[in-house]
């Protein structure tokens, strides 16, 4: 059995609230150590998980070996969460949990990347995904250079 095969994708409950906190915590920093340093309780991202992530859009967790792995949450056309745990990058399941999003968007989908997320960006050129736009860092609360990437099925370009 393959990888991909122990991986299973599902809609995210409230229920999984901090376990995806946990996730999302855990990956910015491993991933990300350049960001400001956390100021939110892990109780507190845990609520805006409960409350904002899993209310305002349609989110998927990845479930490997009975634990949640990573999520992907969209809003509209927006992905606005991709996060894995650390300890499981670079095995297929945020590829698994891409497209899932991309199969609930089939007019294309965007995202906002930080620059200096050299990984994340190269994860998503290889998916096909293109720079629609650079800022400086005024549309994100860390106030960091960021990047709009656009991705449109082939049927729809």
């Amino acid at each position: 059995m393959s990888d991909d095969a122990k991986t299973l994708i599902r809609c995210a409950e409230e229920a999984d609230a901090a376990v995806i906190a946990r996730v999302h915590l855990a990956s910015r920093s491993a991933t990300m150590p350049y960001l400001p340093p956390q100021t939110r309780s892990p109780e507190q991202v845990t609520r805006w998980v409960r409350d904002v992530v899993l209310k305002q859009g349609r989110t998927w967790v990845a479930v490997r070996d009975g634990e949640i792995s990573g999520y992907a949450s969209l809003d509209g056309d927006m992905l606005e969460h991709l996060y894995l745990r650390p300890d499981i990058r670079r095995q297929g399941i945020g590829t698994l949990l891409l497209d899932e999003v991309r199969r609930h968007s089939p007019d294309g989908l965007s995202l906002h990347v930080f620059q200096q997320n050299t990984d994340a960006r190269a994860f998503y050129a290889r998916h096909g995904f293109t720079v629609l736009d650079t800022d400086v860092g005024a549309r994100n609360m860390e106030n960091l250079p960021d990047m709009t990437l656009r991705w449109t099925p082939k049927a729809a370009r």
